[in-house]
């Protein structure tokens, strides 16, 4: 009987992976197309040239919790942005530092008497600052009520039809929202566009600006790189030209501000606000019939710093998985629903059976199959054939990532540093993948048992210089 149960557990995994590899191969195949068709992205001047004087004005949501060591560079390098007509609104989300200090003393601000409507119900606002330095930026004071409710308080203030979301440590390329715009003006149903986030750990940043891209010497920083290009460069770049982008990334997102607050805004009881949100636009406005279009832009725009200690890493990945299966809950309705097309047909059942149980499987199957070698209940020749199956599938979708970056925006040029991500994508096979897939799962049942969960600390590693920009 025990060995009936672990036969069929062997085809149950092994089929398993089979079609997780399988689905990833063909998302890597559409990603490869859809690149190769899509490179004019590269060429900005093209774009400025041909939608001059058409850009819709962007209001840049910042909400900022702690963030003190950061906070007045990212805010130099948004003001530095290259764009015709932009607002900037720093929502300070009752920091606990001198997060607040450091935005008033740097940007000269002053207390206004703001009026805005309530659109979204929100914590209380404390006080509206403006600088005197700087006509397009205001600074929020509210009390704490996590990043949703600091991003649906800037909707409230927000003056301009389209709004980008963002984290308060990310850094921008000048030429950031002219590309992210761009689906916006080309196609009038569009409701949300996201992009590529990289991990700017290693890199040089002076006066708010990427100045020279390089690869961290923190082994975890690094194998969050690879970790990154998986999810970005197929892992939604795939699902991109089959209109079934479910995921937008908090660090950078332009969203039409009347289409988020047709559904409400941003939900405050999820710890993944920004994947929630979207999924219930594909749900809502599916159901609705109404036409939308979820993009994403295959460009490097967003550049955020990631955790380099294992205390920070897992609180991240807990709270990442949690908020994942939230969201996926909160809108079970969508899979298989009508007129819900490939986004509730095939990406929603995906996101739910590989991405929200696949690390509960993938442990399992671990587990199941060293107990049984060491209870001489399987044969070693299976045992390495499945392990060979397992790395062997986590070395390819790596490695097709990597192709895939060295293919279109070559960001790491050096040989050694495209070395050092080759042992990289090699190295996170041996212990990180199966830590992280730990996590994963904890934060899968912190969800289904109702734990509380909080944000937790960043804990930040980042010496950025800070520009001193001369008063006007």
């Amino acid at each position: 009987m025990l060995l009936d149960l672990i036969s069929v557990s062997e085809w149950f995994f092994l089929l398993y992976f089979v079609g997780l590899t399988a689905i990833y191969l063909s998302l890597n195949l559409v990603a490869f197309s859809f690149i190769s068709r899509n490179m004019l992205y590269q060429d900005i001047s093209e774009g400025v040239s041909l939608y001059t004087g058409f850009e819709f004005p962007i209001t840049l949501l910042a909400p900022a919790y702690n963030e003190e060591a950061t906070i007045a560079s990212s805010v130099h390098s948004l003001l530095q942005l290259s764009y015709p007509e932009y607002e900037i609104i720093v929502i300070n989300d009752g920091s606990k530092d001198a997060t607040l200090d450091v935005l008033i003393k740097e940007f000269s601000l002053q207390p206004i008497p703001e009026a805005y409507r309530i659109r979204i119900p929100t914590q209380p606002v404390k006080t509206v600052y403006r600088s005197t330095r700087y006509h397009n930026l205001r600074v929020v004071d509210k009390e704490n009520g996590g990043k949703a409710d600091a991003l649906n308080v800037g909707i409230n203030c927000a003056r301009y039809p389209l709004f980008c979301g963002m984290d308060a440590d990310s850094i921008l390329p000048r030429d950031s929202l002219f590309r992210i715009v761009r689906p916006f003006l080309e196609d009038p149903s569009t409701v949300a566009v996201g992009g590529i986030v990289r991990i700017v750990n290693g890199c040089e940043v002076r006066d708010g600006h990427l100045i020279n891209t390089a690869l961290p010497g923190n082994w975890l920083a690094r194998f969050q790189i690879v970790e990154y290009l998986r999810a970005f460069l197929f892992g939604r770049m795939g699902w991109q030209p089959l209109k079934a982008v479910l995921i937008i990334s908090g660090a950078f997102g332009l969203f039409r501000k009347e289409a988020v607050v047709a559904v409400g805004g941003y939900r405050s009881d999820t710890m993944g606000e920004d994947m929630e949100l979207v999924v219930r636009m594909h749900r809502i406005f599916s159901r609705q019939r109404r036409p939308y279009r979820v993009h994403f832009i295959p460009d490097p725009i967003c550049w955020t710093e990631a955790p380099e200690d294992l205390r920070t890493l897992k609180n991240q990945r807990i709270r990442w998985q949690r908020g994942l299966a939230e969201s996926l809950w909160l809108n079970k309705s969508m899979m298989f629903a009508k007129n819900s097309g490939v986004a509730g047909w095939l990406a929603f059942p995906f996101m739910f059976f590989f991405e929200m149980l696949g690390p509960l499987l993938e442990l399992a199957g671990l587990i199941m199959m060293i107990a049984a070698f060491c209870l001489d209940l399987i044969d070693y020749h299976a045992a390495i054939a499945m392990l060979i199956l397992v790395f062997g599938m986590g070395f390819l979708l790596s490695g097709s990532a990597l192709l895939l970056e060295e293919m279109s925006y070559r960001i790491y040029r050096r040989p050694c540093d495209l070395c050092i991500l080759c042992l990289t994508l090699i190295a996170e096979n041996f212990g990180y993948r199966q830590l992280n897939s730990y996590w994963r799962v904890l934060g899968m049942l912190r969800w289904l048992f109702k734990s509380k969960s909080t944000w937790g600390v960043m804990k930040r590693t980042a010496k950025w210089n800070i520009a001193k920009t001369k008063l006007p």
